[in-house]
């Protein structure tokens, strides 16, 4: 999800279900309730909802765009399957072609430009998760006047803050954290960190079909920039209450309790994530059973239960082998690396020594050829 992020001011669309005026109150009542569906990961429900708007209203390119997102968050929870890919780019072509014949009539129609800014920010998020950076940056190119656009024709639409709130605050961060985007970024006016901050914070209060999304947004930007875990929780509190079974959202939730070293509420976060990772709930695969893993075997770990934390570890390590291919992720760099200190703690330096010269061989994640090098040379001891 971090990736995403990076470069998510360039590819967002004015907002994710960007809020159309004078819609009539069916439409609306179906509107909500299916998007409720969809961050709930109800996703056969979504569609039925969102199959009644499109027969409400077949010329309204709202349904289309909305059962797009049915196909984007089946994408998001098992981000590695590719399976969904092109049915999802053609959706929202044609929603992009609904919008432009609107637009020949009436090129101010801000429901058009709402959508076609939409579907050509998701198809840049898309392309950025498949590391296609040059279409990514060019699909930002095409979506941000219209962002300017929507802005100027309805100012008072809080919904509208979300695209401008994530150009603001990605387009001042993105340069400072990550150097090597700068040349994608040449063709972007400066952002306003601070801005970005209140308009994103405004549209997830405020907002009426981005709220989620801004709201989404606005934690990753306090977890991963700001380094402010308590704000981050508050949202990651409010995202999961409201949609429980939705793994992004909890898998904040257990970062956002660890990160603030409450140890005990991220267990039980993590716990119930494997737990539903091994029943097969829907979004609860590999990663996020991977992730609730590490840090289970980090809580086990810190409490001195050395044999329990090596399950974890181990069963992190097995899971990596499996979705990492050539390049070891991080969780399966620390995992090696933690379970050679547990063999240091237990006194079995050979296997620890093993774990160590592991770790080298991987590619360095954080300091950690320099903390395997450290105990290669004397034992971990705490």
């Amino acid at each position: 999800m971090r990736l995403a992020a990076l470069l998510g001011f360039v590819l967002a669309g004015p907002a994710l279900f960007a809020g159309q005026g004078g819609v009539d109150a069916e439409f609306d009542s179906i509107a909500t309730r299916g998007i409720d569906y969809v961050y709930n990961l109800e996703f056969e429900q979504a569609d039925a909802e969102f199959a009644r708007l499109i027969t409400l209203k077949p010329r309204d390119p709202a349904g289309h765009f909305l059962s797009a997102m049915v196909l984007w968050w089946r994408i998001l929870i098992d981000i590695e399957n590719e399976q969904y890919d092109e049915q999802f780019m053609e959706a929202l072509d044609r929603v992009i072609l609904m919008c432009d014949s609107l637009l020949d009539i009436d090129e101010n129609d801000v429901t058009a430009i709402f959508f076609k800014g939409g579907s050509i920010g998701f198809q840049g998020r898309l392309q950025f998760h498949r590391n296609d950076y040059f279409s990514a940056a060019n699909a930002g190119r095409r979506a941000l006047p219209l962002v300017q656009i929507a802005s100027s024709l309805d100012p008072d639409n809080h919904d509208i803050l979300l695209g401008a709130g994530i150009y603001n605050y990605y387009a001042e961060v993105v340069p400072d954290q990550y150097p090597y985007l700068k040349p994608l970024l040449l063709f972007v006016p400066p952002g306003d960190r601070k801005k970005g901050l209140e308009q994103l914070t405004l549209a997830a209060e405020k907002g009426k079909y981005a709220s989620v999304e801004s709201s989404y947004f606005l934690m990753q930007a306090y977890y991963f920039y700001e380094h402010d875990y308590a704000r981050a929780l508050a949202i990651a509190l409010r995202l999961t209450a409201r949609f429980p079974n939705n793994m992004l959202f909890q898998r904040y939730l257990g970062r956002c309790y660890i990160s603030l070293n409450n140890w005990e509420k991220g267990r039980e976060v993590f716990a119930e994530i494997a737990d539903r990772a091994r029943r097969g709930d829907r979004g609860y695969a590999e990663p996020s059973e991977r992730e609730a893993t590490y840090y289970l075997g980090m809580y086990e770990m810190n409490r001195r239960s050395y044999q329990k934390a090596l399950e974890h570890f181990y069963r992190c390590d097995e899971l990596s082998r499996g979705l990492d291919g050539r390049r070891a992720s991080g969780f399966m760099v620390m995992a090696n690396l933690k379970v050679g200190m547990i063999y240091d703690k237990l006194s079995r330096r050979k296997l620890a020594i093993e774990q160590y010269e592991k770790v080298l061989e991987m590619e360095e994640f954080r300091n950690s050829h320099e903390e395997a090098e450290r105990y290669l040379e004397s034992p971990f001891a705490y």
